[in-house]
């Protein structure tokens, strides 16, 4: 998690301009008449090719980007949180959703590093709000410094909640409780402490074995905690410079995976792997299966990743 807060907006960190729609702002409204924007809903899909209407949005009402990933654990946490926040706030903000492997220039735009990563754009302006998976306090008081920013700046229109559930309908049943130890390491998560967390998951798959949800959680935090402070451009930079040091091209996957470049990831460590002789390759074997795991068994990524380890092997 950051420590910024918002007001300080990301100039130069992040170059959305490639992602602008050439339509035309929309027409102010009437004098008197309050500000109301056409928006897909509350909650929203966002994509590389829809996200210039996201930017002609965010000049009426602050809309709230969640970049997220299918195999990202913390990001199943967070939003459910952010779109409970939102709701509340009756149109007031927005919420738009990216899958970061699905849109790779939205995640390339906004440099995510690491996931959740949650940035607000106001009057086409990005705010960094912040990264990792936050309690539920803190999501609702930093919506609260977004909300008095976007005024600062002009940007209080609303949205129209026509959408919103019938509020005598009955309610949705309630989430279920997570079991203890997956609470213990979301607690964990929370506070930035990947090593509590991974001993809580580690503790679950000593119960069960097959309790898939924390051996996911588990090559989560360990990647998050690898990640945790690192410098792209520096692991990059002695990446190339010795294209076989194996904890240098390490580095490099973890920090494209965790940044939703999962092809770039494999494909590093298989040439990585392919480089180096028998003896020094298992290792990299080890890491590529935890990837992996990671990301699931079932996506095509892995699938391919895997027939090419496998033709390395044999």
């Amino acid at each position: 998690m950051t420590d910024t807060t918002p007001g300080a907006v990301l100039r130069g960190a992040v170059d959305l301009s490639s992602l602008r729609s050439r339509a035309a702002a929309p027409a102010a409204p009437a004098e008197g008449a309050p500000a109301r924007s056409a928006a897909p809903g509350l909650v929203f899909d966002a994509t590389d090719e829809s996200f210039g209407d996201v930017l002609e949005l965010s000049q009426r009402v602050p809309v709230v980007v969640d970049l997220w990933a299918e195999w990202c654990g913390p990001c199943k946490q967070l939003s459910p949180v952010l779109e409970k926040v939102v709701t509340e706030l009756a149109g007031r903000v927005v919420l738009a959703k990216v899958d970061v492997d699905a849109n790779p220039q939205l995640a390339q735009g906004f440099r995510a590093q690491s996931i959740p990563m949650v940035v607000a754009l106001v009057a086409g302006q990005p705010v960094p709000l912040f990264t990792g998976a936050v309690p539920e306090q803190q999501v609702r008081e930093v919506f609260g410094q977004l909300l008095q920013l976007a005024a600062q700046h002009g940007v209080t229109g609303t949205v129209p909640v026509d959408g919103a559930p019938d509020a005598d309908a009955d309610p949705e049943p309630a989430e279920p409780e997570l079991p203890p130890l997956h609470q213990e390491a979301f607690d964990a998560i929370e506070a930035g402490d990947y090593a509590r967390a991974a001993d809580a998951y580690e503790r679950a798959l000593a119960a069960d074995p097959r309790d898939e949800d924390a051996r996911a959680g588990l090559g989560q935090v360990r990647l998050l905690a690898r990640v945790q402070g690192a410098d792209l451009p520096a692991a990059r930079a002695a990446a190339a410079a010795d294209p076989t040091d194996v904890d240098a091209q390490f580095a490099v996957a973890d920090l494209d995976v965790a940044g939703g470049h999962v092809e770039d990831a494999f494909a590093r460590l298989l040439d990585l792997f392919a480089a180096l002789s028998d003896d020094d390759r298992a290792p990299v074997r080890e890491r590529l299966l935890e990837l992996f795991g990671l990301v699931g068994d079932t996506d095509p990524r892995v699938i391919s990743a895997r027939g090419r380890l496998s033709s390395l092997l044999f």
